[in-house]
């Protein structure tokens, strides 16, 4: 299947070819001002391989688009697109709502559990905004949740909406997360999907370049990624596959207390392992959804081990 546009419903689709108003958004950002220029079609523009710019970009989107008062992460800390962010809450909304005749379900009693929530909070944000879906978010890094913690109590839409979990063990991902008593209709992950520091170093050196290709009368160089990121945010050992097998393990042991386990995959080629891990540990349902961004194709898998039957029979039960 082959998608290039976003999420029907996402709010990010450009307009006339344009990708976001920036006037608008300087209104709401005034520190994003400095960075907007013009490019060679005379429109207004950013360069995207300055690490600030990017930021005050996703400030001013969270700020105009989910009606935040404040949005802010500590220097060289993932910096995610948000257009693309959000189409994996738009999709996993349509996921669920084959469980609702179509309808897509909102309010807290939809219970979200992201894990791997990050200093920028990106999920949890914008699922809570969207279809007023409570989150639980997760993170091994303590920077990460006590800047976390600090958006939600200065955002009070997010301190209703949102509870966040310390992981302690970096072994582990959903142990020591979920209660016996938590119910989840979902998890969401962006897992780290390099396998080693200096895969991701290259990575981010490949990114640079590319962005300097296409930055006119520019070739200067950086040592900054322009959307950041931390060691636990890049990489980890075995990578995207690793990491996403082993939830698949551990999901096993959560098997009634969630409906749809998932996680974004990066690369195509890892899916066949991931699927015969998935098999291997019995899940009843596995399901593959692409999603699209400008040429762009990503796509996350999800997986339950409760057959149809089960699941809308959970969503009908007392919470």
């Amino acid at each position: 299947m082959n998608k290039s546009r976003l999420h029907p419903r996402n709010r990010h689709q450009a307009v006339n070819g344009v990708a976001y108003d920036f006037a608008t958004l300087c209104k709401v950002n005034p520190e994003l001002t400095q960075y907007v220029g013009t490019n060679q079609a005379g429109n207004s523009t950013i360069d995207f391989a300055v690490s600030d710019a990017v930021k005050q970009l996703n400030k001013a989107l969270l700020l105009h688009f989910y009606q935040l008062r404040f949005w802010d992460i500590p220097e060289q800390y993932l910096c995610p697109p948000i257009p693309g962010r959000a189409d994996y809450i738009h999709y996993l909304a349509d996921l669920l709502a084959t469980h609702f005749n179509g309808d897509i379900p909102t309010g807290k009693n939809i219970k979200g559990l992201d894990i791997g929530t990050g200093a920028n909070l990106i999920y949890p944000i914008i699922g809570s905004f969207e279809y007023k879906w409570s989150f639980v978010g997760s993170d091994i890094d303590p920077v990460s949740i006590n800047c976390a913690t600090q958006l939600c109590k200065v955002n009070p839409r997010l301190t209703k909406a949102i509870k966040l979990r310390s992981q302690n063990n970096p072994d582990q991902i959903f142990k020591g997360v979920i209660n016996s008593t938590d119910k989840f209709a979902f998890t969401m992950c962006n897992p780290p999907f390099h396998k080693s520091a200096e895969e991701a170093q290259k990575g981010s050196q490949r990114k640079l370049n590319n962005l300097a290709a296409t930055r006119k009368g520019k070739s200067e160089s950086t040592d900054k990624l322009n959307f950041g990121g931390q060691a636990n945010e890049l990489w980890c050992d075995g990578g995207e596959v690793e990491f996403v097998c082993k939830m698949v393990r551990e999901s096993s042991n959560y098997s009634q207390q969630v409906v749809w386990f998932s996680s974004l995959i990066s690369k195509k080629d890892n899916l066949e392992i991931i699927q015969a891990e998935l098999k291997k540990s019995k899940a009843k349902q596995i399901k593959i959804i692409d999603m699209g961004q400008g040429n762009k194709i990503s796509r996350f898998i999800a997986w339950s081990f409760l057959t149809k039957e089960q699941q809308d029979e959970w969503f009908n039960s007392p919470a």
